[in-house]
């Protein structure tokens, strides 16, 4: 279930602007769409690809529920992870192609902004905290160390884009960087970073070598027993 968080999160965005010019392509115009993409990731749900975005979040969101954690912590954060993931797939953001004012759209789409971010900060928590622990019980191997780089890494990227895309919110910075496409690369790196973190915590990437295990452990006994001589 991590390995597949992992791909469905990184592979999201890349299917949303591809399929979005392939349906576009074969549809009655036969051309490219306008624009070629979106504003935001959120912004498909407004495009023929709308049933692949919310069934990825669909899947995320059940994955992360689903996903068994190492104790309470673990899991309660799974859940509201899962929960939040639910949240943006449900309420949508405001139709930027089709936008009549009106304050019950407005309040959704920000409950759809507040959700996404929280869910994002509450992704970065897996990778800066809950996947960096090590087992008191459990020898701390090079590889480990190496992953716990990597999560770290991870969760950095994924803070500092999500203080860009909340940045967004300020009108003064977003007239001067909203054409740009800024938010949608932001979320795309976001994603990648999410989703390779699950990938090596689901041991695509990184894993540990059953000898890195065995070295370790005869190269602890020959120290300690040279400390016991």
């Amino acid at each position: 279930m991590r390995r597949a968080v992992g791909v469905t999160a990184i592979s999201l965005p890349f299917v949303l602007a591809i399929g979005s010019v392939v349906l576009s392509l074969a549809g009655p115009s036969h051309a490219l769409p306008h624009p070629l993409l979106e504003r935001s990731i959120s912004d498909y749900y407004h495009t023929p690809m709308r049933n692949y975005l919310v069934g990825s979040l669909f899947a995320i969101a059940s994955f992360l529920i689903c996903t068994r954690g190492y104790d309470l912590r673990d899991e309660i954060t799974g859940y509201v992870a899962g929960g939040l993931a639910l949240i943006v797939a449900l309420v949508p953001s405001v139709n930027p192609h089709h936008y009549v004012y009106n304050p019950f759209y407005d309040d959704l789409g920000r409950v759809h902004l507040v959700a996404a971010a929280l869910m994002f900060f509450v992704l970065a928590y897996f990778c800066l905290v809950l996947f960096r622990k090590t087992s008191p019980h459990t020898v701390l191997t090079r590889r480990k160390r190496h992953r716990n780089s990597v999560f770290l890494v991870c969760g950095v990227v994924m803070v500092f884009c999500m203080s860009v895309m909340l940045s967004m919110t300020v009108k003064s910075i977003q007239a001067k960087l909203w054409p740009t496409g800024v938010l949608f690369w932001c979320e795309s790196l976001a994603l990648f970073a999410f989703g390779t973190a699950w990938l090596i915590k689901g041991e695509v990437f990184l894993r540990d070598k059953p000898q890195n295990h065995n070295h370790q452990e005869h190269t602890q006994l020959d120290q300690g027993h040279e400390i016991h001589a």
